[in-house]
């Protein structure tokens, strides 16, 4: 019987074996797209207890404790740091065969060196107090995680209208050995299903940019000079969390009107909503494609699914879910009508349902123009799809339908400082695969061949894709 969690976790073969600690393990991490706070990283903060590093803003951990039946007050409530962190140890036994098994005893065996212990009411207490006497180390403050971790590289989640004090405080005094790069994410700039905070949102961005907003035109540049400023500070991407893609036929007076409309906050109808969104998002992507930016498309997530949870705790707290959305006619649409035009950037498309495997991969395929080596990705599994059997369906889907050599890899879209135990599993399961398929006779016994695969798709290939200045 094999160990539990050993230094081999996941590696079956010899050859996996010497793939992941000979090749995976050495590269260091570029985070190219996180939820990490940019104020705690420029602040360089040091965690209170283990329950405020590990547990606030942890949707994944919350929906784990509400299905075990925890109640509310000991997830997101006002309970003591203890009683959260005592709920939490009584709920990891409860999620045997879910990734939080394997993702909690990652986190402990590093970057807390807590090995042949498992989390459980028994063991809480000694945990618990382990870890906090740790976490009043330097080594674990924000940038002493991400040292430890080897973590080069951090492009947070940002919006055009957030001011960008921290990522300029980080640049300008800080010796961490980490990069702190903003993301554009203009998402607010299509919500405009509820236009008091839509036009709110417009004020924040006019104050932002020092341009006041009375037209489309006015808004398109108060966006220019955000995305300007972005630029600036080493942005080199933008992001957009979408259902799905909009990609209707519009006109520009149209647009003009629509958005004085909206300014004016008398409602849309829902053609005249898509037109708007539709126009906006491909404006966003000539921006990119200006500045030589990669886009990235999440798409395929249905949000805030429970009403009574808005009421009471707002969005973004757990209550999302796989959507069904139609994602094929739409982003063809779109990356066509930049393709024709020239002005196709570098695109990350990501799938939150995974019946749209083969549909991403193969529409990434279609407009590859052999300008850049894998210029369009078809991005890693994403939330839901972010353990072993999703990550393995995504890999696999990928090497079925174009070029898993040019694969730009993990990622962690995650809040937490602790998450980048989730590069180590997807480094595991990656180098497992190529392992099981050379003991198959499906690939050669060339472990340089099969190395430098490794080596740049967990950091080669995001290092030149990108272009961030490293030094």
């Amino acid at each position: 019987m094999k160990a539990f969690l050993d230094e081999d976790f996941l590696l079956e073969t010899a050859v996996a074996r010497e793939l992941y600690h000979e090749y995976a393990k050495p590269q260091p991490i570029i985070d190219y797209h996180c939820h990490l706070s940019p104020e705690q990283i420029a602040d360089n903060h040091r965690f209170a207890t283990l329950t405020e590093a590990w547990l606030a803003g942890d949707h994944y951990k919350w929906r784990a404790m509400r299905t075990n039946g925890v109640p509310e007050a000991l997830i997101t409530g006002a309970a003591p740091d203890w009683d959260k962190f005592r709920a939490w140890a009584e709920t990891v036994p409860r999620t045997l065969r879910n990734p939080l098994y394997h993702w909690t005893h990652l986190e402990l065996r590093f970057p807390f060196g807590i090995t042949g212990r498992l989390l459980g009411p028994e063991t809480a207490a000694e945990i618990y107090e382990r870890c906090n006497r740790l976490l009043a180390s330097d080594d674990f403050t924000t940038q002493g995680l991400l040292r430890q971790f080897r973590v080069l590289v951090v492009c947070s989640t940002d919006d055009p209208a957030d001011s960008l004090e921290p990522h300029r405080r980080h640049a300008d005094g800080s010796r961490a050995r980490t990069k702190l790069i903003p993301t554009w994410r203009p998402d607010k700039a299509l919500m405009l299903d509820d236009l008091e905070k839509w036009n709110g949102w417009l004020d924040r961005l006019s104050a932002a940019a020092g341009v006041e907003i009375s037209g489309y035109s006015r808004f398109m540049d108060a966006l220019e000079k955000r995305h300007d400023a972005f630029h600036a500070l080493g942005c080199r991407a933008s992001d957009h969390g979408l259902e799905h893609m909009y990609a209707s036929d519009y006109g520009a007076r149209e647009v003009e009107t629509s958005f004085a409309k909206a300014r004016a906050r008398l409602p849309l109808d829902a053609a005249e909503i898509e037109g708007l969104r539709s126009a906006l998002l491909y404006e966003f992507a000539l921006m990119d494609h200006a500045r030589g930016w990669v886009q990235q498309f999440h798409l395929g997530a249905a949000r805030n699914n429970s009403t009574r949870a808005m009421r009471t705790l707002g969005p973004d707290t757990g209550y999302d879910s796989i959507g069904d959305f139609s994602q094929a006619r739409p982003l063809v649409r779109f990356l066509d009508r930049l393709d024709a035009a020239g002005r196709l950037a570098k695109t990350v498309l990501y799938n939150l349902n995974p019946a749209d495997n083969e549909v991403f991969a193969t529409i990434a395929g279609s407009f590859q123009d052999g300008s850049v080596p894998g210029k369009i990705q078809y991005g890693s599994a994403w939330w839901f799809l972010d353990q072993l059997d999703g990550m393995t369906k995504q890999i696999d889907a990928l090497s079925n339908l174009g070029l898993l050599s040019r694969f730009v890899g993990m990622l962690t879209d995650s809040r937490s400082f602790l998450s980048y135990s989730r590069h180590e599993y997807f480094r595991r399961l990656l180098c497992n695969l190529l392992g099981n398929e050379v003991e198959r006779g499906l690939l050669p016994d060339d472990r340089r061949l099969l190395g430098a695969l490794v080596r740049d798709v967990c950091f080669g290939n995001v290092r030149e894709y990108f272009g961030f200045e490293l030094e």
